[in-house]
């Protein structure tokens, strides 16, 4: 229902139509935000991956008709990050490249200040690091997913020297988020730390152990119900430190567990659910 409603609003929406301006952002935002919990809630993949569209595209029309709520922009910037982390096809890097962009350039524009972090993103290395330094407990939310974004587009980026060359940054921000907030997002900074430290040579960042308390804490924060967390530790610790048993006990684990004794979780719940199964299918291929 909740998807069927965003797909209604959409076409007003993108047509700038006097009744949606009439109607107040803390509205929308409600509205929104209640669509954002069904789609949560939500165990069919299919239908979600089918109706996200319509959500991504009723966002924008709301940001261009609202284009300086941070609340809408903050909105769009998680509503791209998830739909391309989701459903980004491996096919097509380009188009979920560009899904990771606009997430990116919506989670700046919620910055407090926005156009000198802008501006710092050009600096020397020393320079953004000072600014990075410089962010509070209320930037954590725009610079979490702005850094996700970032990381996503990294992802699907080929390995181009640009991309691998903007990583550190990336790294220093989900670092700069534990520091402020670690239990934002189910220690999501923790999770992309762990899959950070666990896939690169101890030579270039990589610290296996590192990352096995990364994800320990991540599973942590979520009290055991964000099944993801156990999925990204078998799949980039247990799996890159050769430990087979790990590995199949840790995806046994979520296969094992519900998905919805946390409502808002059933969706990403669901999806590790469905990426257990794809991995313990390999599992003779990885050990």
């Amino acid at each position: 229902m909740a998807l069927l409603l965003a797909a209604g609003l959409c076409v007003p929406a993108l047509l700038g139509c006097s009744l949606i301006k009439r109607v107040s952002v803390a509205g929308i935002a409600a509205v929104l935000a209640d669509v954002g919990k069904a789609t949560a809630k939500q165990t069919d993949l299919n239908l979600v991956q089918e109706g996200m569209p319509a959500y991504l595209m009723l966002l924008d029309g709301l940001i261009e008709a609202y284009p300086r709520e941070k609340r809408l922009l903050l909105a769009g910037a998680e509503a791209y990050c998830s739909y391309a982390g989701a459903f980004g096809s491996p096919g097509d890097p380009e188009a979920t490249a560009e899904l990771y962009l606009k997430g990116k350039g919506y989670a700046l524009r919620a910055m407090a200040r926005s156009k000198d972090f802008r501006a710092v993103l050009s600096e020397p290395y020393p320079v953004f690091e000072r600014y990075v330094q410089s962010l509070s407990a209320r930037d954590v939310p725009p610079v979490f997913w702005f850094a996700s974004c970032w990381a996503g587009w990294i992802g699907v980026a080929g390995g181009s020297v640009k991309a691998m060359a903007d990583l550190p940054r990336v790294v220093l921000l989900m670092e700069r988020i534990i520091d402020l907030e670690e239990t934002y997002h189910y220690g999501g900074a923790h999770l992309f730390l762990g899959i950070y430290q666990s896939s690169r040579p101890k030579a270039y960042g990589g610290n296996p152990e590192g990352s096995r308390k990364h994800f320990e804490r991540a599973i942590e924060i979520g009290r055991g119900d964000y099944l993801m967390a156990y999925v990204y530790y078998a799949e980039y610790y247990a799996r890159n430190t050769f430990q087979r048993e790990l590995f199949v006990s840790l995806l046994e684990k979520v296969l094992g567990s519900p998905v919805d004794r946390v409502p808002e979780l059933a969706f990403i719940n669901t999806l590790a659910k469905r990426k257990a199964r794809q991995l313990l299918a390999h599992v003779e291929d990885y050990f």
